[in-house]
């Protein structure tokens, strides 16, 4: 008797999945762990930028610095008042991480003088732009609406005529008043006496800083008026990697018609600047 070929029906059913599997693979289609593009055309995210956090504002200013600014600091007589004006006053912030100021404010017997630092992390929310490009964007801004001077000429173009140019009108050299308005007050120009009050000017006057961090300016502003004490605002603002830092010094003299000092609020202006970039970099 002959026997009848048979396929059983599960080797069929076996054979059915198999070869749809073969041909989604060959048409195209996607496999189940596919990562859903290719790898070697994915863009490349921006780097972020080197600071992940910042130093407490109020506690980044110790006390002989704070002695140096603030003169009526060590005038307190009251230990708890004393401590208190060291401590500053926060500024509001809801993240510490992306923005963190403190401000102080102190009377002496001879002036107000007022002191804020204020530290901000710059962070790039568009893939294509890093952290460290975006902050040089925004300093770039605080730098322009600085609308600095052109830098002045130097000292040895200066001297290059013979016994000096003191009449020229650019130099500033008409009167000390006109001087104080341009950085320089005119009340102690050159300790030694060696230089010109137009040469003191030009050396004070409002001027990037090519010595300190990765960029800096510093802008100096005399208010104006004669018949009452004249405030003076130095404004120190550098940027390092993806952190701005502003520092604004102001100081007031009681007395009418004083004038605030240039250099000397400019140096320690200067000096606070270098110690806030090393606390970022320690």
């Amino acid at each position: 008797m002959q026997r009848k070929a048979y396929v059983p029906g599960a080797a069929v059913l076996l054979a059915a999945l198999l070869a749809g599997c073969t041909g989604a693979s060959d048409d195209g289609g996607s496999p189940i762990d596919s990562k859903g593009g290719d790898t070697g055309t994915t863009a490349v995210a921006a780097q972020p930028g080197k600071y992940r956090t910042l130093p407490e504002a109020c506690g980044a200013v110790d006390h002989d610095t704070l002695d140096s600014l603030l003169p009526g600091i060590e005038q307190l007589t009251d230990p708890a008042q004393q401590e208190q004006a060291y401590e500053g006053e926060a500024a509001l912030t809801y993240d510490t991480d992306r923005r963190d100021g403190c401000n102080w404010k102190v009377e002496s017997a001879s002036a107000t003088d007022h002191l804020s630092v204020d530290f901000e992390r710059v962070v790039s929310y568009d893939n294509a732009v890093s952290d460290d490009n975006k902050a040089e964007e925004l300093y770039t801004t605080r730098e322009t609406a600085a609308d600095l001077p052109e830098p002045a000429a130097s000292s040895s173009d200066a001297s290059s005529s013979p016994g000096g140019d003191a009449g020229t009108p650019s130099d500033g050299g008409s009167s000390s008043s006109d001087s104080s308005d341009s950085g320089g007050d005119g009340s102690e120009p050159t300790p030694s006496g060696s230089g010109s009050p137009s040469e003191t000017s030009a050396a004070l006057q409002p001027r990037v800083l090519d010595d300190l961090a990765d960029q800096a300016f510093l802008n100096d502003k005399l208010s104006t008026g004669s018949s009452t004490a004249r405030q003076r605002t130095v404004t120190v603002v550098f940027r390092t990697s993806n952190v701005i830092v502003t520092i604004e010094y102001a100081e007031q003299p009681t007395a009418s018609g004083g004038v605030p000092d240039s250099e000397e609020m400019q140096d320690r202006a200067r000096k606070l600047a270098d110690v806030l970039a090393g606390k970022l970099d320690g």
